[in-house]
């Protein structure tokens, strides 16, 4: 269910090349909304890389305890 925030929309201003306003314009003609869709799909991009790097980190931090546990495990096989 959509919250009354995700309705609300804000007025911008932006300046844009022209070239990428023609690209813009060939894939939808309204602006908005691709750039709405845009943003929005960039910033989960971001926000994915962040975790992920995030996540790496953590394993990495874990690495030799990880492996040697694997390695005990495999042991037992």
């Amino acid at each position: 269910m959509l919250e009354y925030a995700d309705l609300v929309r804000v007025k911008i201003s932006i300046t844009l090349p022209k070239e990428l306003l023609k690209r813009i314009d060939r894939v939808d003609t309204n602006r908005s909304a691709l750039l709405e869709r845009a943003a929005a799909s960039y910033l989960a991009l971001l926000e994915r890389d962040a975790r992920d790097k995030r996540e790496i980190a953590i394993i990495n931090r874990n690495a030799k305890r990880l492996n040697r546990e694997a390695m005990d495990t495999l042991g037992y096989q």
